[in-house]
């Protein structure tokens, strides 16, 4: 085997091991909330601040666009398509192990609601940070916003070089 198919290899596999086990943490929690703490009271990790609290979320962040599943498993698929078109395209070095890392954490977060969708009907939202009053969430949600933060910071400091994302450009491999 070459080492440009070996590197692709070694960086699937990471990828694949990467998503799955964020997924599979993700839904093992849902699935706990789902057991532990559907039609109860909240529960209070520390009192004023943070609470688990069971949620079926409709639509997507802030109660934005309920009932549109059709909507948003197209949304994913396209994402899927574009995460899957950027790992194809990436060189496969060190450079770019921190846009792909995220990349990955990205695509956890959306598969692990994707499943919720797909397969529920709904997303299961469990974590509540009652100090600010803030939306219902779950770790699928905490893998995108954070992914979402270190994707742009990485857009703005690290490959800020007009050339970082050539590879992405049509004919170029």
């Amino acid at each position: 085997m070459n080492s440009a198919k070996h590197s692709t290899l070694s960086w699937a596999l990471t990828g694949f091991i990467c998503v799955f086990f964020l997924t599979l943490l993700d839904q093992i929690t849902k699935l706990l909330a789902i057991e532990q703490l559907k039609e109860q009271e909240s529960f209070v990790l520390i009192k004023g601040v943070l609470e688990l609290s069971y949620l079926e979320n409709r639509g997507m962040a802030f109660g934005l666009l309920q009932g549109k599943i059709p909507y948003f498993i197209v949304m994913c698929l396209l994402f899927f398509a574009a995460v899957l078109y950027v790992f194809i395209k990436v060189p496969k070095n060190r450079y770019y192990a921190p846009l792909m890392t995220v990349l990955f954490v990205l695509l956890s977060g959306a598969l692990g609601n994707f499943i919720d969708r797909v397969f529920r009907g709904y997303v299961v939202d469990f974590i509540y940070f009652c100090l600010i009053d803030f939306p219902t969430f779950n770790l699928a949600d905490i893998y995108v916003v954070c992914g979402g933060i270190l994707l742009l910071l990485f857009v703005c400091f690290l490959y800020r070089d007009d050339r970082d994302f050539d590879f992405l450009k049509p004919g170029r491999n």
